[in-house]
Parts: structure tokens; sequence; C-alpha cells
């Protein structure tokens, strides 16, 4: 069972705990730094809920601060490091990506679908450039790509831990479009979905009909819609049971798309190696 669909007993939880999280889940990328009344309007607390904890979050060493804004301190990253060493979905698709940089010298990503965004929970590692072809990807395809030589295109922002607006992103919509009826209409009931580029979707009809592209196709290609010049084509990740609980995906320039090699070949490698991680998630 996800986190998201955990459901405990009122009198089991843990109000002023939900509240300091919820103040350390407001620094993100854009807001580094907060005072209390900053983190009081993130957070939905009062300005002096906030600054206790501020206060607190500073003193166990996960804030820094001088005396009146706060910012994370790099303790926290004992959470992300803890999860990507033990979580099962890091661990199984990890080696995949980088057998898929090293191959075709494209950035390759795993997301998970966290509220309104998608969390990038593994990333590419690109291999020594020493030419050598790859057994695995060979029996993939039948003409397989030839190795470049560099990554050719990362989007801004695609860091481990990163969130990203799921309306506008290729491994969003692919979650977005597993979830049943029920749940997507939950997920859009009164979502204000921001404008992020001039090709940005963000009326619901619209979302929905692409949504059921992907759901008919089984992959989605979104160009320009999260970043102007990027294009990124994913495709879902299931577990044995046919549950979708990530997307994998490649990011390529607008050159890359142009050339055919999206479809023609980054898909059958995105699919195939789809394929091989199933039996482990």
């Amino acid at each position: 069972m996800s986190a998201q669909n955990f459901v405990i007993a009122k009198a089991d939880f843990i109000e002023s705990m939900a509240k300091g999280m919820a103040v350390l889940e407001s620094f993100d990328t854009e807001r580094q730094r907060l005072n209390a009344t900053l983190a009081a309007q993130r957070a939905g607390i009062t300005r002096a809920a906030a600054r206790r904890h501020l206060l607190t979050l500073a003193h166990l060493g996960y804030l820094e601060t001088d005396g009146s804004y706060f910012w994370l301190s790099s303790k926290v990253l004992r959470f992300s490091g803890s999860y990507l060493a033990s979580a099962r979905l890091p661990r199984t698709v990890q080696p995949v990506l980088n057998r898929l940089a090293a191959y075709t010298g494209d950035s390759f990503s795993v997301a998970v679908l966290e509220g309104d965004s998608v969390v990038i929970v593994a990333r590419s590692v690109l291999a020594a450039k020493d030419g050598s072809r790859n057994d695995w990807l060979e029996s993939s395809l039948g003409n397989p790509l030839r190795p470049s030589q560099d990554v050719r295109w990362t989007a801004h922002g695609l860091h481990l831990g990163a969130r990203l607006p799921a309306h506008a992103t290729s491994t969003g919509r692919v979650l977005l479009a597993s979830l049943p009826t029920a749940e997507l209409t939950a997920w859009l009931k009164g979502r204000l979905l921001s404008r992020l580029t001039p090709y940005t979707v963000i009326e619901h009809k619209g979302l929905r009909r692409i949504l059921s592209q992907v759901r008919r196709q089984d992959w989605c290609l979104a160009s320009e819609e999260h970043e102007l010049g990027v294009h990124a084509v994913a495709v879902p990740l299931r577990n044995m049971a046919g549950r979708t609980v990530a997307a994998l995906n490649a990011v390529v320039s607008t050159a890359r798309l142009q050339s055919g090699a999206v479809q023609a070949e980054l898909l059958p490698l995105l699919q195939n190696a789809a394929l091989e991680c199933r039996p482990a998630l």
C-alpha cells in the first residue's frame, strides 16, 4: 500500500508532527529561504506555530538560519539517502537506466506520482566512454543504436528528488493515465493547471483527451510543455500484477525529435526496459 492510500484512525494522528513536516516541505526550488511568515503561509498554519517548528527543526539540525530566515541543511539528505539505498524501485531500475544512457547517450529518469507532481527517484549515470556494445540492448532490438559519446540533452532541474508538474510532463501523464476514472476525477477537481510554456495544456478537457490517448497507446510524448526546447517520451513501469508503479522516460532535444529517432528507436528501448524491470517491481 502506498503512503498516499494509507489511512489511520484520528486518535493515532499526531497533528504537531504533521505541521512540522508541512513546514519542512515548504522549502522548494521556488523558495529556498523562508521566514516565519512565509513558512506559515506555505504550510497553512499560524505564524507562531511556524516559528516554533522552524526553531525546532533548526535545533535538530535540519535547517540553518541567520536569525530571520531559514533554509534546508544537508542533514535532510539522510532521508533521501536512506530511501535510495533501501527502496526496491530505485535499486531495480538504476542499472537499466545506466545501460540505456551508455548505449544511446540520452538522459533517462524514473518518476513516481506524488500529489500534483512527479518525483524523480532514479536518474541515468553515463558509464565510461569505452565504446563497448551492450548485449542486453542488442538483444532488445534487431538493429541496435550506435552508442554516442555524450548525453545529448538534459532538461533543467532533472535531479534526484526533483518535483515536476504532473500535467505537463511525459511521466506525469503516463501516471495520471493509469489512475482509475474516479481517482483521476478527484485529482482534477478544483485543480488549477499552471501554464509553464505557451504550449502547456491547462484545460481539464484537453488534458483528459491527452490522457485517453496515452492510455490507448500506452506511452506519452510531451513536447515543450514543461520547458521550451525539451521533449520527453515516457512509458509505464508495471509490476507483475499489472499495476503502474512508476514511469520511465527519455529527454531529448528538438533536433533528436525531428530526426524520427524518438518513436523509431527510443520508444522500443523504453518498452523493452519496462518489460525487463517488471518481475522485480
